[in-house]
């Protein structure tokens, strides 16, 4: 059941956390960081809490006004979440967290999710060239596209992309950290590339322009 636990201190910090403390809440906040969300993708994303908890949460930050829901026009005509104007307020602050705690050490049996990576790829990017990109993780597609100093990330299929990638999150999690791994990871199947392999090295490299 939502709830409506407070911490009952004047302090802005704990007011801050009477809306995004309770557990699973800042993670259904980073989902939803790089664009609109159907549940069903940010209950995949979590797989650790439950559908009624996901709901929770969810319903708890809409009536915060941390997140809104809205359906999307024919054909699609689904139900998507996404972060409000004051919700979005909070990625410097979810962002900061998550490079707070790469001194905290990983559980040896911890997923890796999409967003994770793509977030990691977006905030560490550092491109020269204008290209696009259809990523293709965990059977979800994403846009990436590059311009001089910019990289942007949003869900969806691209109009015409440069190249198609298709991998498992660790794996590209890894190539950006190894970019001179690709050709080994191309031939031993854990990623799939179609179109210009040459852009994809750039895209694994824009952390070391």
């Amino acid at each position: 059941m939502p709830t409506s636990r407070s911490y009952g201190d004047a302090c802005t910090i704990a007011r801050a956390l009477d809306v995004v403390g309770e557990r699973w809440a800042l993670l259904v906040v980073r989902e939803l960081l790089l664009g609109p969300q159907r549940f069903t993708d940010v209950r995949r994303a979590l797989p650790g809490a439950s559908a009624n908890l996901v709901t929770d949460r969810l319903r708890e930050l809409e009536g915060r006004g941390v997140v809104t829901r809205r359906k999307l026009p024919p054909p699609a005509a689904a139900t998507v979440y996404e972060l409000t104007a004051w919700g979005r307020e909070l990625e410097p602050i979810v962002l900061a967290l998550g490079a707070w705690g790469t001194r905290v050490p990983r559980p040896e049996s911890a997923e890796l999710g999409v967003t994770s990576v793509l977030l990691f790829l977006r905030g560490s990017a550092r491109p020269r060239d204008t290209s696009c990109y259809r990523v293709e993780l965990d059977s979800r597609v994403w846009t990436v596209r590059t311009e001089p100093g910019r990289l942007t990330v949003e869900p969806g299929e691209p109009g015409a992309p440069d190249a198609t990638i298709r991998t498992s999150p660790w794996t590209l999690n890894a190539l950006l950290d190894h970019p001179a791994g690709l050709d080994e990871a191309v031939d031993d199947g854990r990623i799939t590339i179609e179109g210009d392999r040459n852009a994809v090295r750039r895209l694994l490299r824009q952390r070391e322009s």
